[in-house]
């Protein structure tokens, strides 16, 4: 329980030790709640609580409704007694056959992929049941050390990462700081930081931290080849080709040093500005993947500032229009080419993941918590079914319509239970 969370206080945990976390001030969608929840850990955020006064008191934390209960009577802890063991029947229901592909009843195969980066040990047990690596966000080691990384540990850490997936794609995100992403040793103050310095803005104004770290990225992937570089908050075109030479640079470095022609690496842009979506056609001119993040795309198409708990109410990646921005997205993606994978929390959503299934999505990149939960959706549905779903819901006129048709639906194919608590 805490004043507020951060992602580095999150960091110093042991996941061990984590049951449940409640915050006062924060909201749901915040960098530091996401990592919570991809460590499988029930959260509260935005909580109207003082943590000194609920000290030995019996609390249940529902994530799924985002409440904190105190002292609750002994048939409500029965209710939810039950409804934590329905819980753990599903979520072995659908452990049971994660190790089969993602394949739609209809046949269709959909690739599901990892967000790394938070929990190595976990993310070590994930090979045989994810189809590679679709963001390792590289800013979680930066922010558990004093300094900046040297390249050769940087080294060390993304070869880890390449060769736990040697036959399949990983991608490795650029350095990603700024707003709630702090480095403790390179602290940004702003008054807008959603707004200001931060992803690529920071790296290109920094170049030596950027080639420092796409050297390591390119040393680590010379004996594998199946690295990918993101490249976050990509505003404009110019900021890719900027990119594009630095790493170029980078990689006649490396070349030179080791004395070997070595593997290019595949290059992609965070699709999260709503800007580079009018850019489509360009983009795929000088990249060959995106990556659509949908956290900080809801953030900015509707101007709500994901940290503020004053608006969390109005913070949703449901909207009528972000779902129409999502389909115009790998429609125009697909129009010119270009692969499009999508690695916002909305991937990991099963109502999220069965709706961009429908619009067109193939590959989707989630936490490892969510991965065997999504199979076991998608194994069961049929496209053309989650194609008439998401036709109704691209109808529809407001968030709570889009919930309400979706949740229908998966009730009505008996996985309710994907959606709320219990089964």
């Amino acid at each position: 329980m805490a004043d507020e969370l951060t992602a580095t206080l999150l960091a110093e945990v042991p996941p061990d030790r984590l049951a449940g976390v409640v915050v006062r001030d924060g909201a749901a969608n915040s960098h530091a709640a996401i990592l919570v929840r991809a460590m499988g850990v029930p959260t509260v955020m935005g909580a109207d609580i003082q943590p000194s006064l609920l000290n030995r008191r019996m609390l249940i934390v529902d994530g799924y409704r985002g409440e904190l209960l105190v002292d609750p009577e002994p048939v409500l802890l029965q209710e939810y007694q039950r409804l934590i063991d329905e819980e753990l029947a599903l979520s072995k229901l659908a452990e049971d056959d994660v190790e089969q592909p993602a394949q739609l009843k209809s046949g269709e195969r959909i690739q599901v992929l990892l967000n790394a980066g938070l929990s190595p040990e976990h993310e070590q047990l994930l090979g045989g049941r994810v189809d590679g690596v679709g963001l390792y966000r590289t800013e979680i080691p930066f922010m558990l050390q004093s300094g900046f990384p040297s390249e050769e540990e940087q080294v060390a850490q993304y070869q880890g990462m390449l060769q736990l997936y040697p036959t399949k794609p990983a991608t490795l995100r650029t350095l990603d700081i700024g707003a709630d992403k702090q480095l403790p040793y390179m602290p940004i103050s702003e008054e807008n930081p959603c707004l200001g310095w931060r992803g690529i803005r920071v790296t290109l104004d920094q170049p030596e931290i950027f080639l420092i770290q796409v050297r390591a990225m390119l040393r680590a992937n010379a004996g594998t080849g199946n690295l990918g570089i993101l490249l976050p908050m990509v505003t404009s075109l110019d900021e890719i080709d900027e990119a594009k030479s630095l790493i170029e640079r980078a990689g006649h470095e490396v070349e030179e040093m080791l004395g070997y022609a070595i593997p290019k690496p595949r290059i992609g842009v965070m699709l999260e500005v709503p800007s580079m979506i009018f850019l489509i056609p360009q983009l795929a001119e000088r990249v060959d993947f995106i990556s659509v993040g949908t956290n900080d795309l809801t953030q900015y198409l509707l101007a709500v500032d994901r940290n503020n708990t004053r608006v969390a109410s109005l913070y949703d990646s449901l909207h009528p229009s972000m779902l129409r921005v999502l389909q115009t997205i790998v429609e125009q993606g697909e129009a010119a080419g270009l692969q499009v994978s999508l690695c916002g929390e909305l991937a990991g959503d099963p109502i999220g993941a069965l709706l961009l299934v429908g619009m067109g999505y193939r590959h989707l990149s989630m936490n490892g918590r969510s991965v065997a939960r999504i199979k076991y959706l998608l194994r069961h549905i049929e496209l053309a079914d989650a194609q008439r779903l998401t036709q109704q819901v691209l109808r529809a006129s407001l968030t709570n319509e889009v919930r309400h048709l979706a949740a229908t639906f998966m009730e009505q194919q008996n996985m309710g239970g994907l959606v709320r608590g219990g089964r």
